[in-house]
C-alpha cells in the first residue's frame, strides 16, 4: 500500500528536488518523474498511477485509496490541490523576478517575445505554449530550477477569480495586461466581467507593492492602473503598410517577422520590459528580429498557387478579429481575400458580435468567405459555408491566385486545414 502525506509540502518538495520533475500524463513520463494523478470530466489519472511507476516515475500522487496499491504511491486528499500547493511552495524558494502576464489578445505572443529578449542575457523559464490555467501555471513554476534568473508566467481565464488565484500561486512581482477585449464572454457573462477578472492581476500587484507595465496608449488599462506603481511604455510603429510589424525603440528600427500592425504593441512591451531589466538594445533587436511565430499565430507563407497567406487561426474574438481585419486592410496589395471563421465562446452576444464583424466587412474592398454556424445567423451577401469541409470542397474547384489571403477564426473552426487548397 502507499503512504499518506498529510499535506506536508516541505517533505514532498524535497522529493521533488530529488526528482527529474513532475508529469501529469503517463505518455510523457520520464525516469524519476513524480506523477500527479489528476481528474477531469472524462478521465481519472488515478487509474494510470501504476502505469506511471512502471514507466519510471519515482512516485505517483493519488487521491483515491483503491489506486494506492504500491509503496511508491503517495495518497493525498486532492492531487490537483497538492500540485498547486507544491508549486506555491517551490515559488517561495525561487530567488528571481516573476512576471505575470494576461490579456484578451496577444498574451502568448508577448510572453514569447519577452522570453526571447530576456534569454539573450538571463536564464529564463516561461510558460510552454499556452499552458496558462490552474494546471499549466503550477507546471510552469515547477519547471523552474532554483538557479532560474527570471520566470514568466502566462495566465489565462474563462471565469472570475481565476487570475487572482493564479497570481497567488505564482506570487508575481511584476505584471502586464496586454489588453482587454471581448473574449470568453460565455464564461464571464459580460465585458465588465472580463475587465474585473483581468484587473485581478493589477490588484494582486497593488497589494504586494510590485510593479506594473502598462501601455500608455490604452485608455482602459491606464484607468484601471490609476494610482498604482506602474511603468508606462509607448508604441512607435513604422511602415504600417507592410504586412510585418515594426517599431522604433530608442532610436533603433526593429523589424519583426510577425504579421499585423497589432503586434507592434506586443513587440513594444517586450522591448520596454527587456530594457527595464538591462538587456542591451542590440540584443533586443536581435531577439525580436529573429523570433519566428508558430502555432498558427500571425504567420505568413507562400502557397503553390502563388498566394501570400496570413494564417492567424489559433484564436479569435471580437477585438482580435477587428484588429486583424483592420491591419489586413492597411496592407497594400492588388488582390486580397478574407476567409473568416466563427468566433466561439461568445454566449448570448454571439450573433450580435458576428453581425458587427459582417457590417465592418461591407466597408472593405476584398473578397470575403465566411465559415461557421454563427456567421449563418447574420444578414450578409458573402459566400458562406457551414463547415470547413464544405469550404474545402468549394476551394478545390476555385483558382485563387496571386492574392494576399487572411485566414482568421477560432481554433475550433480549423481554418488552417484550408492552406493546401490555396
Amino acid at each position: 500500500m502507499g503512504f499518506f502525506i498529510e499535506m506536508n509540502i516541505a517533505t514532498l518538495h524535497q522529493l521533488f528536488l530529488e526528482s527529474t520533475g513532475v508529469s501529469t500524463d503517463t505518455r510523457k513520463v520520464s525516469t524519476n518523474n513524480i506523477f500527479f494523478a489528476l481528474k477531469g470530466e472524462n478521465f481519472n489519472g488515478n487509474k494510470f498511477a501504476l502505469d506511471a511507476i512502471n514507466k519510471g516515475a519515482s512516485y505517483a500522487i493519488v487521491d483515491e485509496d483503491e489506486y494506492s496499491n504500491h509503496h511508491r504511491c503517495i495518497i493525498v486528499e486532492d492531487s490537483l490541490k497538492t500540485l498547486q500547493d507544491l508549486a506555491s511552495f517551490h515559488r517561495s524558494k525561487l530567488h528571481c523576478p516573476v512576471l505575470g502576464i494576461t490579456g484578451s489578445n496577444g498574451k502568448t505572443t508577448t510572453k514569447e517575445l519577452i522570453s526571447s529578449v530576456l534569454s539573450t542575457q538571463l536564464k529564463v523559464v516561461s510558460t510552454k505554449g499556452n499552458l496558462n490555467n490552474h494546471i499549466g501555471v503550477p507546471l510552469t513554476i515547477l519547471s523552474a530550477d532554483l538557479d532560474t534568473e527570471f520566470l514568466i508566467v502566462e495566465m489565462g481565464a474563462n471565469h472570475r477569480k481565476e487570475i487572482k488565484f493564479l497570481s497567488e500561486i505564482a506570487d508575481i512581482d511584476f505584471g502586464i495586461i496586454t489588453n482587454i477585449g471581448k473574449a470568453h464572454l460565455e464564461g464571464f457573462g459580460s465585458l465588465q466581467g472580463i475587465i474585473d477578472t483581468k484587473k485581478e492581476l493589477y490588484d494582486y500587484i497593488g497589494v504586494k507593492n510590485g510593479k506594473l507595465f502598462v501601455n500608455k496608449n490604452d485608455v482602459l488599462l491606464q484607468s484601471l492602473s490609476k494610482g498604482m506603481n506602474k511603468l508606462e511604455y509607448s508604441i512607435n510603429p513604422i511602415n504600417t503598410s507592410s504586412p510585418f510589424a515594426a517599431i522604433e525603440f530608442k532610436g533603433i528600427n526593429i523589424q519583426s517577422q510577425l504579421i499585423g500592425y497589432y503586434n507592434c504593441a506586443n513587440i513594444s512591451a517586450a522591448c520596454f520590459i527587456g530594457d527595464y531589466f538591462n538587456i542591451s538594445v542590440s540584443n533586443l533587436k536581435l531577439a525580436i528580429e529573429s523570433y519566428q511565430p508558430k502555432n498558427n499565430r500571425s504567420q505568413l507563407s507562400s502557397t503553390t498557387q502563388n498566394n501570400s497567406l496570413i494564417l492567424d487561426a489559433y484564436n479569435a474574438n471580437p477585438s482580435s478579429m477587428l484588429e486583424a481585419i483592420t491591419s489586413f486592410t492597411n496592407i497594400t496589395h492588388d488582390k486580397k481575400v478574407l476567409i473568416l471563421g466563427d468566433m466561439l465562446e461568445l454566449g448570448n452576444e454571439s450573433t450580435k458580435e458576428h453581425q458587427n464583424i459582417v457590417d465592418l466587412l461591407s466597408e472593405i474592398n476584398s473578397k470575403v468567405i465566411l465559415v461557421g454556424k454563427e456567421f449563418s445567423k447574420c444578414s450578409h451577401q458573402y459566400t458562406h459555408f457551414m463547415t470547413i469541409e464544405a469550404c474545402k470542397n468549394w476551394l478545390k474547384n476555385l483558382n485563387i491566385s496571386d492574392s494576399l489571403i487572411l485566414l482568421k477564426g477560432s481554433r475550433g473552426i480549423r481554418l488552417e486545414e484550408l492552406q493546401r487548397f490555396l
